[in-house]
């Protein structure tokens, strides 16, 4: 019986939690690519929808918009669009679809099949299928999965598999603590995660949830492989 009410505690905690989340948020970022400017603007969307059965459950949908400034418009023809829908659980997001649409090229385009425990990467015309690890997120879901789900607990290094559509593969992030962050929203207290980089990966990540906006992210410090630099952060 204890077990039982610390379980249904938890779980009204979870769902309050996500309940005091707006169905729209938008988020408009600055961002510094190797010196260059861009602007970001993502939108997250949440809605009821009726599951197999009678069940009730939320889906959401995830754009996120990069658009180049300046010098980088030069290189950079077209923008970014990258896209997540899925559902929401009570342990965070679960992506059905992921897409990353640069300019005019082909996207890339992640597929989750949870019932057959397979993805689908479709790249460059070619397509590929892998199994699909429990809690694998996309790269926007990655992002967002904290605003409905109990905060990182600090200390803790999290495993996880994340897919940018062209392939998968498996990070662990240590959340570090707490860090109150200047931005031009002004100070806000922030969680944040640091992706551990092996030897032989060169790719390095830093992520800020802002604590009182629902953990939703607010810079995010990125290494790509080439060694370029990419720094996001929240204007509004």
């Amino acid at each position: 019986m204890k077990l039982f009410f610390i379980a249904l505690l938890s779980s009204l905690s979870l769902s309050a939690f996500a309940a005091n989340l707006p169905a729209r948020v938008n988020l408009s970022y600055s961002m510094k690519v190797s010196g260059m400017s861009a602007e970001v603007k993502d939108t997250l969307e949440t809605k009821r929808v009726r599951g197999a059965g009678s069940g009730i459950r939320s889906s959401y949908t995830i754009t996120s918009e990069a658009r180049a400034k300046g010098a980088l418009a030069l290189l950079q023809q077209g923008s970014i669009v990258r896209s997540s829908q899925g559902v929401v659980t009570n342990k965070g997001l679960q992506p059905l679809r992921f897409s990353d649409q640069r300019g005019n090229r082909q996207p890339a385009v992640a597929i989750f099949e949870w019932a057959k425990k397979l993805l689908t990467l479709q790249h460059k015309g070619n397509e590929q299928q892998t199994p699909l690890p429990v809690g694998t997120q996309d790269r926007l879901s990655l992002f967002y999965t904290f605003a409905f789900s109990a905060p990182p607990l600090i200390g803790k290094t999290l495993e996880l598999h994340e897919t940018d559509g062209r392939s998968l593969s498996l990070f662990r992030y240590t959340v570090t603590g707490k860090e109150m962050l200047d931005t031009p929203m002004g100070k806000l207290e922030t969680i944040v995660l640091v992706k551990q980089q092996e030897s032989d990966d060169l790719r390095g990540r830093k992520i800020w949830f802002a604590t009182a906006h629902h953990m939703l992210p607010v810079r995010i410090l990125a290494t790509e492989k080439d060694g370029g630099v990419l720094d996001q952060m929240v204007t509004k």
